[in-house]
């Protein structure tokens, strides 16, 4: 607490008046008393408990007495005569030592006291009152603050300066003896931004739009600072004060450019993340550098300590650059190791100029980002829309879900056609026998991939388990003709059964099980 030079000379001018004038009724300048060298513990927490103190000096008498401020404690006297109990008043054994209880009424408020021994005196001049020593009562430590939500949480690179609202607990108001809470904004530097207004659990701010120029992820924290020590404090004056620094919270700039950007960051905001069965890794969307990436983020959540809190690029090059155009749709491991998207980027694999290299338009990746692994571990990325035969040259992979261990990908391949086949084709389509009549078809086919990862003697192979396109009679659910969205697969923990959505669809199974109308779990060839 701080306090003003005036309110501490009152606080010592009430101090030595009472000396001059104490219990006993005497009138003198000097106590004549025992002599206090120091008082053990010498300071603790308004609010707390109460507590034995221990006084150390000389000229005690087993008559002694501690006060508190002038208020007699109950006090114990141990001599060499009455070892390990309170001697009683004609003892006439050394003195070993003096404590004394304080109760937790005296401490309900910070400040300085103080500790004081009086004893029997007779004669002009005694008082049998020992000298004062300062007992520190701090303030309550100040808590640590959390941030639940930030809002908005992105905004389009370029754009004006932009009102925040942080929504925690544990926030503090600028009338505190700190100033409030502080918030800072974190990129490659840390800039403080200056509340507009705070209250315990919503802080508002305002973001520079020098902030906002460049398109990337920043984090957001509320830092309260310790509460400080009172203003005559000499001796275990610090580590008291509690405070610390929130949960950070990410911010999205998205790429710039008037409506694009608005388009851009409305992609980025309806993309949905993956999640670790613990919760401690999160994969997401964001836009940086004009395209948007794929991010994982170690929250440290349920972590040891020495955790450090840190986000890494997934959709990235093999020289650890950003994929060159944009990515989408994380799905990730139940550990959070393994995380599969989908990208257009052409410089995230090694394939290129093979039959089933990327370059057609979106492709299924699956990244390992070594999360978790204690030994030996290098983030690597594989195509996971692939097939030896050729299968699924031409076609998009898209919309992947990835298995509890991160063995096993499903996913949609669809074949972009500048408009839907007429009936006659279908009709044509499904009768054929022939690949090339089917494999233009514009209706979506779903697959599974075996990375084989984490099994031994095991060949990596892409499984279709949907019929061939055109095998249906649904209409205007072809890829190319923008009428419908392609509902995404969702495998199951252990690889083996696959759920998608869409029963108006052409898209059927060689075996499945009927949730409802619009739902069905299928079988994946090892299941038939």
């Amino acid at each position: 607490m701080k306090r003003s030079w005036t309110a501490i000379a009152v606080a010592f001018a009430a101090f030595f008046a009472a000396t001059g004038c104490n219990d006993y009724g005497n009138t003198f300048q000097n106590n004549t008393g025992a002599f206090l060298q120091f008082v053990s513990p010498s300071n603790a927490t308004a609010g707390g408990a109460g507590f034995t103190i221990t006084v150390t000096g000389s000229g005690f008498v087993t008559q002694t007495i501690v006060t508190f401020n002038q208020t007699k404690l109950t006090t114990c006297v141990v001599t060499t005569t009455a070892a390990n109990v309170c001697a009683p008043a004609n003892d006439t054994g050394t003195i070993v030592s003096v404590t004394a209880v304080v109760p937790a009424a005296m401490i309900s408020k910070s400040g300085t006291d103080f500790v004081q021994t009086v004893q029997p005196h007779s004669g002009t001049g005694t008082n049998g009152l020992s000298n004062a020593v300062a007992f520190i009562v701090f303030p309550p430590p100040n808590p640590v603050p959390t941030i639940t939500t930030i809002a908005p949480n992105s905004a389009p690179a370029g754009n004006a300066a932009l009102p925040l609202t942080i929504t925690g607990t544990n926030f503090l108001l600028t009338s505190d003896p700190t100033g409030g809470s502080q918030v800072f904004w974190n990129t490659t530097t840390q800039t403080t931004l200056t509340p507009t207004n705070i209250t315990a659990t919503q802080i508002q701010v305002t973001v520079p739009a020098a902030l906002l120029a460049t398109a990337g992820t920043a984090t957001v924290t509320v830092n309260n600072l310790p509460v400080p020590p009172p203003a005559n404090c000499q001796i275990n004056c610090t580590g008291f004060g509690g405070g610390g620094t929130s949960n950070a919270a990410t911010f999205t700039i998205t790429g710039a450019g008037g409506n694009s950007a608005n388009a851009n960051a409305a992609l980025v905001e309806e993309e949905t993340p993956a999640v670790s069965l613990d919760g401690r890794y999160v994969a997401y969307a964001a836009s940086q550098g004009g395209h948007t990436q794929i991010f994982a983020r170690d929250t440290c959540q349920g972590a040891d300590p020495s955790c450090q809190q840190r986000t890494i690029l997934i959709s990235s090059a093999l020289d650890g650059t950003a994929a060159t155009d944009d990515s989408h749709s994380p799905s990730m491991s139940s550990d959070g190791r393994y995380v599969a998207f989908t990208s257009v980027a052409t410089n995230l694999v090694a394939e290129t100029g093979t039959s089933a290299a990327p370059g057609t338009g979106r492709q299924v990746y699956l990244r390992d980002t070594c999360f978790g692994v204690s030994g030996s571990c290098t983030p690597s990325t594989q195509l996971i829309s692939t097939d030896p035969n050729g299968t699924l040259v031409g076609l998009e992979g898209i919309l992947p879900s990835l298995s509890a261990s991160g063995r096993f990908v499903a996913f949609l391949a669809v074949t972009p056609s500048p408009a839907s086949p007429s009936p006659a084709a279908q009709a044509t389509a499904a009768t054929s026998k022939s690949a090339a009549s089917t494999n233009n078809s514009g209706y979506r086919q779903v697959f599974v991939r075996d990375t084989c990862l984490g099994t031994a003697n095991c060949t990596p192979k892409t499984t279709r388990i949907s019929l061939q396109p055109g095998d249906g009679s649904g209409t205007g659910s072809g890829a190319g003709t923008g009428t419908t969205k392609p509902a995404g697969p969702a495998i199951s923990g252990g690889g083996d059964h696959v759920a998608l959505a869409g029963g108006t669809t052409a898209t059927l199974f060689m075996r499945s099980v009927a949730v409802d109308d619009g739902v069905f779990v299928a079988l994946t060839k090892s299941q038939q």
